[in-house]
């Protein structure tokens, strides 16, 4: 019902940047919130950061100062801008949204996707 598409990861030295972009599709009739969550091998998934659909935003405390979350309400689009990235923040980014749909206007869903590499590597 609702697709995710990822876009923006890759190898980027410390100290550089990065923008990840994750665009949403299908039968979406409200969002209330999209955001980034983070995978590092052999790591629990912790979250990066979100915005609402108010416009607040919320990040990890690793992330604090260095990242920043944006939204294009009208492309149904998140945006995480990466600075001063780290051989830490090497992971799989995670987008998703909370939304509800055409089908279903009530209940609110979580929908993911498939994820996109980043590489902070010298």
């Amino acid at each position: 019902q609702v697709q995710l598409v990822e876009s923006g990861g890759g190898l980027v030295q410390p100290g550089g940047s990065l923008r990840l972009s994750c665009a949403a599709s299908g039968s979406i009739f409200s969002i209330y919130a999209m955001g980034w969550y983070r995978q590092a091998p052999g790591k629990e998934r912790e979250l990066v950061a979100v915005i609402t659909s108010g416009g607040t935003t919320n990040y990890g405390d690793s992330v604090k100062g260095r990242f920043t979350v944006s939204r294009d309400v009208t492309k149904n689009t998140v945006y995480l801008q990466m600075n001063r990235l780290n051989t830490e923040d090497t992971a799989v980014y995670y987008c998703y949204v909370i939304v509800t749909t055409v089908q279903e206007r009530i209940r609110s869903a979580t929908y993911w996707g498939k994820g996109t590499l980043v590489t902070v590597s010298s």
